[in-house]
């Protein structure tokens, strides 16, 4: 048998970093995988909401805790994950480009990545006036015109903490009908700030620098400009939960994966931490994503060693 660690961690975001410095300190004997160091945290402008940083670059924290991970002599493997197995009994095998490697239990940190719409402008202008994130990036466009794309509850629920600091807010829905609950609905129609646009989809954001304007498409294709500051898209999530299922690890409706407190799965040995979860109230923030990674290390730590 190939040599054997105690810990695999798969994700190099905040949960999976912290689940590595905190393995670290267990002395687990453990490798950390992730093809993209930090994931989301790379494309948040500003963070204003970690405690002890009144501002910080997504990019800056990140790097600092990939720095404080690595300083335990842990380096992150930078490469995909193209399977993982359960072998011989209790032992579980990834494998990647490179080679198999085999542990005696996995921490599932993959994260989830925001659904993009693919339209012409949202990838040039993320960072830059085009945000998926309304808790990290409201604060940025006190006084000004933004626009949030989706018509589900947390559309709803975007547009409306973006008028704590928007003079106006714009709802965009494709369809005629909104699919948000009917309390949130009306929290919508009474609020004077926003104004919610049906039957209109955004097919292209334009700018130079930054956004300055969403060109919108009715039914009839008739085509409208509207100049904003800011377009905030959410029209959900997708979580990576592909090396799970192949596991056999359960997931909710969303496709999230089901934890208990101790963020241990279903399968025996298998742990979850992050935006992948359904941990944590489904509060997906930096906060959340390490306490869970910490919280998975520990557990995993109890699982192999005191027994």
């Amino acid at each position: 048998m190939d040599h054997v660690y105690d810990l695999i961690i798969i994700g190099s975001g905040p949960a999976g970093l912290a689940a590595s410095i905190y393995a670290s300190r267990y002395k687990l004997e453990h490798l950390l995988f992730g093809a993209e160091n930090g994931g989301q945290m790379n494309e948040i402008y500003e963070i204003e909401n970690w405690p002890g940083d009144i501002s910080v670059p997504g990019k800056d924290l990140i790097g600092r805790f990939t720095a404080h991970a690595e300083n335990y002599g842990v380096k992150v493997q930078r490469e995909s994950v193209g399977s993982v197995r359960k072998i011989d009994g209790d032992i579980f095998e990834i494998e990647t480009a490179h080679g198999k490697y085999q542990a005696r239990s996995l921490i599932l940190a993959m994260g989830a990545e925001y659904r993009r719409m693919n339209i012409p402008g949202e990838k040039e202008f993320t960072g830059r006036g085009v945000s998926y994130c309304a808790t990290c990036d409201a604060m940025f466009f006190r006084d000004k015109i933004v626009c949030v794309i989706g018509g589900g509850n947390s559309a709803a629920v975007v547009a409306l903490e973006l008028t704590d600091f928007a003079k106006k807010v714009y709802l965009i829905h494709q369809e005629e009908r909104l699919s948000a609950e009917p309390l949130w609905l009306d929290k919508l129609y009474a609020n004077s700030k926003i104004e919610v646009l049906k039957d209109n989809d955004v097919i292209e954001i334009k700018g130079a620098d930054k956004v300055e304007k969403v060109i919108l498409e009715n039914p009839v294709n008739d085509r409208t400009f509207l100049e904003l500051d800011g377009v905030f898209i959410e029209v959900g999530t997708e979580p990576g939960v592909r090396l799970a299922r192949k596991l056999g690890v359960a997931t909710d409706d969303g496709s999230y994966i089901k934890v208990n407190p101790d963020m241990s799965t279903n399968v025996p040995g298998v742990f979850a931490a992050g935006d992948i979860t359904t941990g944590s109230n489904k509060f997906r923030q930096v906060l959340t994503a390490t306490s869970e990674g910490a919280i998975a290390a520990n557990s995993a730590y109890k699982s192999l060693k005191l027994k």
